[in-house]
Formats: C-alpha cells, sequence, structure tokens
C-alpha cells in the first residue's frame, strides 16, 4: 500500500505539503500542487479517509505533566495553563511524573491513543512515543514544553532566558562587593540548571573570580538546599554570598545559615530563583529572580492550540521576561 510519506519522497517535498495540497489546495503553489497531483496518480495513492477522520476528531482535552507537583513554582504556571485553556473550551488532565520515566510515557501513550489532542510537558525529558510522533510529523505534531528549553527537543517552548537571569543574580551579588560565591544547582540532567550555571560562570568568569566561585549539586528541594548549603559553608567559611537556582533551596540554605550562626543578610546574603509567593515571606524576604510563571502556563497552551489549529512548518519558541526582585536577604559584602 502507498502512504502518504511515499508520495512526499517522490514529490520531493514533506508529509505537511502533500496533506495541504489534498486538503488546502489553494495553499500550495501551483508549479508544487500540479507536482504532487501528478505523482499522486501515478503511484496510485489513496488517502486513508477512517485514519483522516480520528486525526480531526477533537476530545477538548490537554495532557499537561509536571516533575514535581509539590514544587510551588509548578502550581503558578498550571493556574496559568487552566486558565488558557478554559477560555478556549478545553479540559486539562494533570499528571505528576515524579520525575519517572515510566509514568511520562504512560501520559504520552494517552495522546498515542487520541485521549487527548494535546500534549505539555514541564520537564525536561521527552517521552520515547513522542520522540517518535515529532519524527513523524515536525513542527505539526501536538507537543509543547514549558520551562525546560532545549533546542535538541524540536517542540515549541516557552521559556525564560536562564542563562541571562542567572547572570543577572549573580552581578547584583558582585556588585555588593561580595567574591566568594556558593551556588547551589538543580539537577545537572536538565538544560534549565544548565543554563542556569553557564550563566553564573560567565558573570564570575568577566570579573575574574571563577577560581572563587564554589559550586554544589542539589535537587530543588527545601532539604537539598539545606544540606547543599551547609556543605559549602563548612568547606568555604569566607563565602559571603549563596545564589540557589530555585527558592525552596534558597528558603533551605536559609535554615543551614542559621544552623552556622551566619546571619542573612549581615554575614551571608542569599538569592534564590522563581519568586514563588512564599518568597515575600521567609525571614528575611528572599531575593530572587522573577518568572512569569503564569504567563508561561498561558503560553504554551497559545502554542499548543496554534499547532491544533495551523499546522506549522517550524517550532515556536518564546521567551520571555525575567526580573530580579530585590528584597532583604541581600545585602553588601561584610568587612572581615
Amino acid at each position: 500500500m502507498v502512504t502518504i510519506r511515499d508520495v512526499a519522497k517522490a514529490a520531493g517535498v514533506s508529509v505537511a505539503t502533500i496533506s495541504r495540497t489534498l486538503t488546502k489546495p489553494a495553499s500550495v503553489a501551483r508549479p508544487t500542487r500540479e507536482r504532487v497531483l501528478s505523482v499522486i496518480d501515478r503511484l496510485g495513492y489513496a488517502p486513508n479517509s477512517a485514519a483522516a477522520s480520528l486525526r480531526t476528531t477533537k476530545t477538548q482535552k490537554i495532557i499537561v505533566t509536571v516533575p514535581d507537583i509539590s514544587n510551588p513554582f509548578f502550581g503558578s504556571v498550571i493556574r496559568g495553563v487552566e486558565e488558557a485553556a478554559q477560555e478556549s473550551g478545553y479540559a486539562v488532565l494533570l499528571g505528576d511524573t515524579r520525575g519517572k520515566r515510566l509514568l511520562e510515557e504512560q501520559y504520552a501513550n494517552m495522546l498515542h491513543r487520541r485521549e487527548a489532542d494535546g500534549f505539555i510537558f514541564l520537564g525536561h525529558r521527552l517521552p520515547d512515543t513522542l520522540k517518535d510522533l515529532i519524527a513523524r510529523e515536525g513542527a505539526r505534531a501536538p507537543v509543547v514544553n514549558g520551562c525546560e528549553f532545549s533546542p535538541s527537543l524540536g517542540v515549541a517552548s516557552v521559556h525564560i532566558d536562564n542563562a541571562k537571569a542567572a547572570s543577572m543574580a549573580m552581578d547584583a551579588l558582585y556588585d555588593l562587593g561580595h567574591r566568594d560565591v556558593g551556588v547551589v544547582t538543580g539537577p545537572l540532567s536538565s538544560p534549565l540548571s544548565r543554563d542556569r550555571l553557564v550563566g553564573a560562570r560567565g558573570a564570575a568568569e568577566r570579573r575574574g573570580l571563577i577560581d572563587r566561585l564554589h559550586v554544589s549539586t542539589g535537587d530543588f528541594s527545601l532539604d537539598a538546599g539545606r544540606a547543599r548549603a551547609d556543605e559549602i559553608l563548612r568547606s568555604h567559611p569566607a563565602i559571603t554570598a549563596l545564589f540557589c537556582f530555585n527558592d525552596e533551596m534558597a528558603c533551605g540554605a536559609m535554615s543551614a545559615a542559621r544552623k552556622a550562626s551566619r546571619k542573612c543578610p549581615e554575614d551571608l546574603s542569599i538569592i534564590g530563583f522563581d519568586d514563588i509567593p512564599m518568597a515575600r515571606y521567609t525571614e528575611p524576604p528572599l531575593t530572587t529572580i522573577r518568572q512569569p510563571a503564569q504567563a508561561i502556563g498561558r503560553g504554551t497552551v497559545d502554542l499548543l492550540l496554534g499547532i491544533l489549529n495551523n499546522q506549522p512548518e517550524e517550532a515556536v519558541t518564546l521567551t520571555l521576561p525575567h526580573k530580579l526582585v530585590v528584597r532583604q536577604s541581600v545585602g553588601p559584602a561584610p568587612q572581615l
């Protein structure tokens, strides 16, 4: 049986072009349209009407997977997703994968079985089922990433410039006279963590302070923030500032500072990342990089609906602005 891919290969065009020739011929240039129709006639290709009908059947549902539903940042992103989806008549099926590959695959298979019209994932890993879909359909695959941008995924994405944001946080510390700075990253398997580390290292290198930058890897949890900060402060007592790659770890770092009898910010400045609601209520209130969490969520839905309605040729990436929010957890470097 001749497939649409056979026709595309013989005509020297994409599968999407074959589909548009059959469904929206006016949108295809005349020479291309004539060449495609000639190949269809020569090969005897007949579209599978049952498959086409299945493809266009709408469930009005969107699957959204999150790596850690307990993380307050993701709660704000999901609120943005819900609001945008409901405004467009879609329901949201939410999956907390807890970073487990098997759960990620189970939710991805729901899209494969047409139990939802599209898939939004807020983690960094693309399930194998979706890799196959993207290989077949390219940018037309109804798959969007939020937060964890990586060009290698080949999907539409909404995110901030994490490297620039981390560089901004480091520059704020250096401008206040801090020279020995500790950094607590998230898992380095995450593009988000790797990009933030690139930004932090870049800022240190520009100041000639890369040898005085001390990095420890955490997992975005409160416990990791406390443990990694405690480790850094014991190993490098000259440190006067900590930059944590999310606010939860920054809160844990504050606990470690109190344990070490280091007053914040008099003895130790601390910066977080995300600006979750609790950041303004810590003691002292936390200086942090604000991500537009709800706007990220809304943006993923907008991109997904664009894919479902317009069948784009290229994956769209949207970079939203970030902001340094200065509160009382940061101050001038202590005079030793």
